[in-house]
């Protein structure tokens, strides 16, 4: 029950609190991104789809299927970086409490 009305609380701009601890959880990771050394051919592409799901939060509830196409994106482009994962898990379980898919047909 204290799950629930910590997701459902209002973060004081009118909004739902899961959206504010994904930005969070985003913003982490895009900063482990930023500093992370040596070359990673997709951290243009992880880059570019953390701040398109940053964008997308910063204009109201976002789609449950967007979200998760975002994260299969990111996780694609950085899921082998060890250093990242801690972060990435975050991103994913942050994904997570906006509900899940309906199951395969």
């Amino acid at each position: 029950m204290e799950q629930l009305r910590r997701d459902t609380r209002v973060t004081g701009v009118g909004g739902d609190a899961r959206v504010q601890d994904l930005r969070v959880a985003v913003a982490r990771l895009r900063r482990q991104l930023a500093v992370l050394p040596g070359e990673l051919p997709d951290r243009a592409a992880a880059d570019d789809e953390l701040a398109a799901l940053d964008a997308m939060m910063s204009h109201g509830m976002p789609e449950v299927p967007r979200l998760r196409r975002s994260l299969l994106l990111i996780a694609g482009a950085v899921g082998s970086v060890s250093a990242l994962s801690p972060a990435l898990s975050e991103v994913r379980e942050r994904i997570d409490r906006f509900g899940e898919l309906p199951r395969g047909r």
